[in-house]
């Protein structure tokens, strides 16, 4: 007897326990407490300068410090396994929380720690570079990268809370403050004009200027995680900059250029193709350019091979079905998502740097 297989599907819905909501606070580190462990994941250049502030407003059933070498060079997983090993050695359980507090290498990989260790447990920022503050900290992109680019293994993990104290800044060089104004002022081109107008005419390295525009910069990106988590959509906007910028980042090696001065020269490399394509016009540009430079940002760049260039935009996340993602500013203020660039207006752009 011949017996026909039957298809049986079975469906699930899965509705979501509780909106995902948390604070950040942009103000000096208040005094934090917890009933349960708590490990510190930092480097040793932090530790030497801030851990005694964060442990003087730091209250828990047992606090750990894990101090890992920091830098994309060391963003791997390699790095998360000596992280988790830890973990694991301080019996960390599933209420136990991990601080992230260091720059956005430190944040993403605390992140990228607590959304696996044991299935998943919480983690809290305490981001202490510019570029932490304003960018990495927010929005619960966490991951590492690997010899095909950056930030290719991760998760969304948001964090509970994220403590935003410019004070830490002041142990910054003012290359590392320079890094983080480019995400300040990648905010306010893709979506400010009149923060963008607000950043012309006043001066960064004054830090009650800074403090304006850390809190600025934090409420547009919350802003726009809030519509779209993960970047299905417009919160691929933010990546203004860094579709170039990652692959600058990869060909010169990691750590020649710090993340925000490849920002600065992937937005240089985005406003000549939004130029060409009429998003922008060269007053726009030349605002922009002389933006970036106040502040010393680089500008320039010079490849070496277009092919290998090109090809290295695929490893990209923004890249779908061989289809490459631009983020392009749409004058100031705006922004477009384009996939339907031919690739000699690209390799035109190329030849230009």
């Amino acid at each position: 007897m011949k017996s026909k297989s039957a298809n049986m599907t079975v469906s699930i819905t899965l509705k979501q326990l509780k909106n995902i909501e948390y604070n950040i606070i942009i103000d000096n580190l208040p005094k934090l407490k917890f009933n349960s462990k708590v490990a510190i994941i930092t480097n040793p250049k932090v530790a030497g300068l801030h851990l005694k502030t964060l442990l003087a407003n730091l209250e828990a059933k047992e606090i750990y410090i894990i101090t890992v070498n920091d830098g994309e060079s060391y963003k791997n997983m390699q790095t998360i396994e000596s992280i988790l090993d830890k973990c694991f050695d301080h019996k960390l359980d599933r209420k136990s929380v991990l601080i992230g507090f260091g720059g956005g290498v430190i944040g993403d990989m605390t992140g990228f720690t607590a959304s696996i260790y044991q299935r998943g447990i919480e983690f809290i920022q305490i981001p202490t570079t510019l570029l932490s503050q304003v960018d990495a900290s927010v929005g619960g992109k966490t991951g590492v990268n690997n010899r095909f680019g950056k930030n290719l293994i991760g998760a969304f993990h948001q964090p509970s809370a994220v403590y935003i104290d410019p004070l830490f800044l002041s142990t910054l060089d003012q290359r590392e403050i320079s890094a983080g104004i480019a995400e300040i002022i990648k905010m306010a081109v893709t979506f400010d004009k009149d923060f963008f107008i607000w950043l012309e005419n006043n001066d960064l390295y004054i830090l009650d200027n800074l403090k304006i525009a850390i809190s600025k910069s934090v409420a547009l990106k919350a802003k726009v995680v809030a519509q779209d988590e993960k970047e299905k959509g417009i919160r691929a906007a933010l990546n203004y900059g860094h579709t170039f910028g990652h692959v600058i980042e990869k060909q010169s090696g990691y750590g020649h250029y710090l993340h925000g001065e490849a920002v600065a020269i992937g937005m240089i490399m985005a406003n000549a193709l939004a130029l060409d394509l009429g998003y922008l016009n060269i007053d726009e540009c030349l605002r922009i350019s002389n933006l970036l430079e106040k502040y010393k940002l680089p500008i320039k760049y010079n490849i070496k091979n277009k092919e290998i260039f090109y090809d290295t935009f695929f490893l990209d996340k923004k890249s779908e079905n061989n289809t490459l993602v631009f983020i392009v500013p749409k004058s100031i203020g705006g922004v477009e998502l384009k996939n339907d660039i031919n690739k000699n207006i690209i390799m035109n752009i190329l030849e230009r740097f």
